[in-house]
């Protein structure tokens, strides 16, 4: 049976590496036949969490930005790939606070059961990523029915456009036409 697969890119640079690692993983899960929506954070308006909490009893964040939308098309999913950037060794800035702001699907009946990192880095040393799987890791620690199903590190790509015919496109194209 086809899966819902939710793709989200939170680099906001043009041609951007992680998205391109994005771009791959959708491509391989929609040859795969599954369903697949890809959001940019590019261009989006997403305030930080005040961590008021209302979002537990209401269902939803107070805060009226394009966060509220991201968090329903992440609740139906049932596959979600976060691409990022990675920055002084952990994910995006705005990846962290899209994070913070979906806390709504905490008390949710939420879809996802597999959750993929897909990420990318000037720096092309062993382990350049681990901060952000682990980061990554304590959000999913939060939602019993979910795991992290896989990760995809591409290394030694700075500049915009860089990664082409990097070996992790490749990587993130199978990962993506895995999904069942």
């Amino acid at each position: 049976m086809p899966k819902n697969v939710l793709v989200i890119s939170t680099s906001l640079r043009n041609d951007s590496n992680s998205e391109a690692l994005a771009d791959a993983f959708a491509a391989g899960a929609r040859d795969a036949g599954n369903t697949v929506e890809k959001i940019s954070l590019r261009g989006k308006t997403i305030a930080f969490c005040r961590g008021c909490l209302a979002c537990q009893r209401l269902g939803r964040c107070v805060i009226s930005d394009d966060a509220l939308a991201i968090a329903e098309a992440m609740k139906r999913a049932d596959v979600i790939a976060f691409a990022t950037p990675i920055y002084y060794y952990e994910m995006s800035g705005q990846m962290k606070t899209l994070l913070d702001r979906v806390n709504s699907l905490y008390a949710s009946d939420y879809a996802f059961r597999k959750i993929y990192l897909l990420s990318t880095a000037a720096e092309d040393a062993e382990g350049v990523d681990e901060r952000a799987v682990h980061g990554l890791e304590g959000w999913i620690a939060c939602f019993e029915k979910c795991s992290l199903a896989g990760t995809v590190f591409a290394g030694g790509v700075d500049g915009a456009g860089t990664i082409a015919g990097h070996p992790a496109l490749e990587k993130a194209r199978a990962m993506g036409a895995a999904v069942r």
